[in-house]
């Protein structure tokens, strides 16, 4: 894996942005991209997200430091809870291991 100095790692981002919310890809992109982010523009939104698959779907996960921020933005558009400890590990880092 490549490290780039000053770019935050998965790990970083889970510890101090634990509140996660996934939205499908499709959600995500064109016009929605600008709208997610003026919405989050006051909350504690990580400047850096992930994506993961499962049942061959993306989805883009939005990192939150506090909770009611990711409950708000999940009021707003959606999207299910996501918990880092349920992302794969190894060369499968991108699946969503959902129980």
């Amino acid at each position: 894996m490549v490290r780039r100095k000053g770019e935050l790692s998965g790990r970083r981002i889970d510890i101090g942005w634990p509140f996660q919310v996934a939205l499908p890809e499709d959600q995500c992109t064109g016009g929605n991209f600008e709208i997610h982010r003026a919405f989050c523009k006051d909350l504690s939104l990580c400047p850096r997200g992930h994506t993961v698959r499962r049942d061959d779907r993306t989805y883009q996960v939005f990192c939150f430091a506090e909770a009611a921020h990711a409950d708000l933005f999940r009021q707003a558009f959606g999207g299910e809870r996501f918990d880092p400890k349920h992302r794969g590990r190894g060369n499968r880092w991108f699946e969503w291991r959902k129980p």
